[in-house]
């Protein structure tokens, strides 16, 4: 039976609540725990994650609309169970903090509780809501301008919007930096916010994944545990909503990741990266065209020669489910992470023949007859920021023999029992490390 999912109560006078932005669209696959959609009310501004596994359907309130708390925003059908464009009728909850399953005869409801986690605070000595935080960055209003009407002189909404008008509410800059040219990079390519932290100040987390995936295969890990900052992901070329067009070399990518970050946020940030993304951030760091505070690679290439090269072309061709998921296992050590949506969002991605064209050349560009011909050991070398580097001992792509010989002062983690994707199989001690690495450098 598909499970409701629900607007909750994230504070004690709450009767309704915007929804502030969906972070999966209807017939989405979506996994338990993933940050679903957001939503604020006046007092507070909160994250709310998926309570199960399956396909999103019938999202019935638009980014912008107020709901009743307690009223259906969505539903979450399991993998193959059938569906009918309408939905059965809503069940009434006594609680508005729960998710109950529909059902069509009278029988015990299925209670899953939503997690909704704060993602605003006070900060910069500055009394305002979340909400008045939000309306002021986007309008590029100073905060430290405006006088606040609520308790103890709390900056609200509605002194946000009064303080538009007023001379010298608006700050010299804009929040958001425009993109600075760089010597080769295409346009900017597709990258998402997947958290906006909580007001902390931290610098942002950017996320750069592997060969074969795109930004969304960062959101399991996120399940496992709450960051302070906020959390840009970004599709390399090739991959998920970015160009098709692949750079002919190493540089030319860490040009377009640059650009791409650069038109995202002005200032210091943390990398992190898995595999061919762990290269890209690498070179990305060692160039010193962006202020990099931290890196963090996980099972990265371009440490030695090595690579599976029958599954960077099996993956490549696979067009069927079983043929995929054939070379999936050779991702993880425990197979049942590849739940029926990790398969089939990855399974949609193989019917793109544009996309697997423009990856089957990435391959055969960087990893030439099943060898690495990146080497990212002098620009690690170089660097004098905190680094990380990130195996699971029975990784099956890349050798996490690969991890020895780097400098002294670079950390090296090895997961035993895990494959090529600790973010995944490891994803709470994963988020352990970047809460670590961020606190490190704030």
């Amino acid at each position: 039976m598909p499970v409701e999912v629900i607007l909750p109560k994230v504070d004690m006078d709450m009767e309704s609540g915007q929804i502030s932005r969906w972070y999966a669209k209807d017939g989405d696959a979506v996994s338990k725990g993933q940050l679903l959609f957001e939503i604020e009310t006046d007092k507070a501004a909160m994250e709310v994650d998926a309570p199960s596994s399956g396909i999103l359907r019938d999202v019935k309130a638009a980014e912008g609309t107020m709901v009743p708390v307690g009223q259906a925003v969505a539903w979450i059908y399991a993998e193959g169970e059938a569906y009918s464009a309408a939905p059965p009728a809503k069940v009434e909850a006594e609680t508005p903090v729960i998710v109950e399953t529909k059902v069509s005869a009278p029988q015990p409801a299925t209670v899953i509780p939503v997690q909704a986690a704060p993602i605003a605070a006070e900060a910069d000595g500055v009394r305002a809501t979340p909400l008045a935080r939000r309306i002021a960055k986007e309008a590029g209003i100073d905060l430290a301008s405006l006088k606040g009407s609520g308790p103890k002189g709390r900056i609200q909404k509605k002194d946000v919007e009064a303080g538009a008008a007023t001379p010298g509410a608006l700050t010299a800059k804009p929040s958001v930096r425009q993109p600075a040219p760089v010597a080769r990079g295409d346009t900017p390519l597709h990258a998402a916010w997947l958290r906006e932290g909580n007001g902390s100040g931290r610098a942002p987390i950017v996320l750069i994944h592997g060969f074969g995936a795109d930004l969304n295969s960062w959101r399991p890990m996120l399940g496992g545990g709450t960051l302070d900052n906020p959390i840009l992901a970004i599709d390399l070329p090739g991959h998920g909503g970015s160009t098709r067009t692949i750079p002919d070399d190493i540089d030319g990518i860490c040009d377009a990741v640059e650009q791409t970050i650069i038109a995202n946020h002005a200032g210091p940030v943390i990398l992190v990266a898995h595999s061919f993304g762990g290269a890209i951030a690498a070179e990305i760091a060692a160039r010193n065209n962006l202020d990099v505070r931290a890196l963090t690679l996980i099972a990265p290439a371009g440490l030695g020669p090595e690579i599976n090269g029958a599954f960077l072309s099996g993956f490549v061709r696979a067009r069927t489910e079983p043929s995929l998921v054939a070379w999936m296992k050779q991702l993880v050590q425990d197979e049942s992470l590849l739940t029926k949506p990790f398969v089939n969002a990855t399974l949609a991605q193989s019917q793109d023949m544009e996309l697997r064209d423009a990856q089957q050349l990435m391959a055969d560009r960087f990893f030439a007859n099943g060898t690495q011909v990146l080497d990212i050991r002098r620009s690690l070398d170089s660097l004098n920021i905190p680094t990380r580097v990130i195996f699971g001992a029975g990784d099956r792509v890349i050798p996490a023999v690969h991890a020895t010989g780097l400098s002294g002062e670079i950390a090296v983690h090895i997961f035993a029992g895990t494959g090529h994707m600790p973010q995944l199989e490891q994803r709470q001690k994963i988020m352990r490390i970047l809460r670590e690495v961020s606190q490190a450098v704030a």
